[in-house]
Parts: structure tokens; C-alpha cells; sequence
């Protein structure tokens, strides 16, 4: 079993606060415990007292990262987590100073991935005509995926109480365990009915349970546990490998082509965000990427005056 090396009592009483007064998610907890862990070993290393270190102290940890090649991305991580920590500390009156005040983060690239074209997608989709059980699982698995542009993490962490059979919503658990609901268009709707019916599901059920959350997932693996996110990631890859996708393809990917096809058809972008489960429409409009070209035709359509062509 693998031991975290012990952190400070302000770094433990931070991740406790962020766990359980912000809600963030565990694999935000796991980032940002490892960048503490690092940091104070390192600290340590250098003769440093991790709560009392000051702004110079820090600067040479920043720079002891980038002299070892991390990644622009994981640097703005750190920052974010020692930001967080000192400034909760000064917060709770232990320390009197914050040392990362004047602390900058890089400037991220805003890529985003490249949705499908519809062609692509339905092919990937329609590639799925197996009849076993496991073939069910998958089919249902991607086509909720795109079908309702959920995040990875909530459709596997999916239980069968989140299904609604009298409206065809979906109940998801986003990023701090905020609960939304999603609709199921029918092509998914179907989907998942044959999965969950006799000829899939309970055909690979075990025959004891190994505890409650496995009895209630509606994804499981070939082990009868519930699916995780790495073995939802794995079905996705091997379907996209047999269509030629596999370079191409994500979880992520599905999400933003769910969006960014509905938008090409005419969805009002808030209703993309609700869908997606944005606590900001700035969010849902860099994610979408919307072009120049919907954005133009859209002001075309809707404004008075965008034509020219106004009655006298």
C-alpha cells in the first residue's frame, strides 16, 4: 500500500476545507494534495518551514519546476494550489502574511479539442451491432456520452435511482457534487432500456454483490464492480481503433461535439449550458468554440438592421 508522506497540519486543514465547505471534486483533492506534498518535501529539502516560508522561498520552488520541464499547465495547478493554501491560512489567522500575493500564473494556450463531424460520430456510433451483454454496455455507454454531453465522471458514476422513466431525464452529479438533470434523447433512451433489460445487465450481474455502490451502478465491468473512468475510456478507445478514430477521439470529445452540434442545429447556448452544467456561459462559449460563421449568421437572422433590408 502506498503512504502519502505526511503534510502540514495547515495543508491537511486546507484539503479538508476544500473537500468539505467548497465541494471539490476527489480528483481535484488528489492534484492538489500531491503539488502540497511536493512542495513541502521540497521545502524541506531547502531547510524551509513550509507555513512560514516567504515569497522568495516560493519563487525558487517555481523555478526548481520549470528548470525540470513542467508542463505550463501543471505550473498554473501549483500556483493555484499554494495560492489557495496561504491564503486560507491567513484567512484562519495562522499566518499574518501571504507569500504568494504577487505570484503569476503562465498564460495557458485556450485549445480545446475538435468535435466530430456528424459523419464521424454516427459512424463511430453505428459501428456497435454486437448482441452480447457487453455490447449493450458499450453501446449505451457512448451513446449517453454523446447523447447527453455528461462529463466521464458522472456517466459512470451513474446509479439505476438516477433514471427517470416517466420523462426521459437523466439525474447527473457534476463538479462539486452539484446535481442537475439532463435530458435522454430516444436513440440513448433505447439504448440504455436494452442494456438494463434481461438480455444485458443482469445476464453479467455477479451472484453476490461486492457492496452497495456495485449493485446500484448502471455501468459495471467484466469483474461485476462499478465501471471506472479509466475502463470507460478504454470501451471508448477500442470502439474508436475499430472506426479509424482513435486519434481523434475522447470523452471530452463526445462532450464537445454533443455541443457544438446542437448549436449548429439551432440550441439557444443556454440551454447548452444548463445541458453541460456550466456555472458560467463564458465557459460554455469557449468550450462550444463557436465560429465566426454561426456567430454571423445568427446576428443575420435575429437583428433588424443586419441586412439592410428594414420596412421604410
Amino acid at each position: 500500500m502506498v503512504v502519502n508522506p505526511p503534510l502540514s497540519n495547515g495543508a491537511e486543514e486546507y484539503l479538508s476545507w476544500l473537500a468539505v465547505e467548497r465541494g471539490r471534486s476527489p480528483n481535484t483533492l488528489v492534484s492538489y494534495r500531491r503539488d502540497l506534498v511536493s512542495w513541502e518535501g521540497w521545502a524541506r529539502d531547502n531547510g524551509l518551514a513550509p507555513p512560514s516560508a516567504g515569497p522568495g522561498d516560493l519563487e525558487r520552488y517555481l523555478a526548481h519546476l520549470r528548470g525540470g520541464g513542467r508542463s505550463p499547465t501543471s505550473m498554473a495547478r501549483t500556483i493555484t494550489a499554494l495560492r489557495g493554501q496561504y491564503r486560507f491560512l491567513v484567512d484562519e489567522g495562522v499566518n499574518t502574511a501571504d507569500p504568494t500575493a504577487d505570484l503569476q500564473s503562465p498564460k495557458l494556450p485556450r485549445t480545446l479539442p475538435k468535435a466530430l463531424d456528424e459523419e464521424q460520430t454516427a459512424r463511430l456510433l453505428d459501428s456497435m451491432t454486437g448482441t452480447e451483454p457487453w455490447d449493450f454496455r458499450d453501446r449505451a455507454l457512448l451513446e449517453l456520452l454523446y447523447g447527453t454531453g455528461a462529463r466521464i465522471s458522472e456517466v459512470v458514476g451513474l446509479s439505476l435511482l438516477d433514471f427517470r422513466d416517466d420523462d426521459g431525464l437523466l439525474r447527473v452529479f457534476g463538479k462539486g457534487s452539484k446535481e442537475r438533470l439532463v435530458p435522454m434523447g430516444s436513440v440513448a433512451q433505447h439504448a440504455v432500456a436494452v442494456w438494463l433489460g434481461t438480455q444485458g445487465r443482469p445476464r453479467v450481474a455477479p451472484e453476490r454483490w461486492r457492496s452497495r455502490d456495485d449493485e446500484q451502478a448502471v455501468f459495471l465491468n467484466q469483474r461485476g464492480h462499478r465501471l471506472s473512468r479509466q475502463g470507460a475510456w478504454g470501451i471508448l478507445k477500442r470502439h474508436a481503433g475499430r472506426v479509424g478514430l482513435a486519434p481523434v477521439v475522447s470523452p471530452h470529445v463526445l462532450r464537445h461535439s454533443c455541443a457544438s452540434h446542437m448549436l449548429a442545429h439551432g440550441a439557444d447556448i443556454r440551454i447548452v449550458q444548463e445541458l453541460l452544467g456550466h456555472a458560467s456561459i463564458t465557459t460554455t462559449q469557449r468550450y462550444t468554440k463557436l465560429s465566426a460563421e454561426h456567430l454571423r449568421a445568427s446576428y443575420e437572422r435575429a437583428h433588424p438592421r443586419a441586412s439592410g433590408q428594414m420596412a421604410r
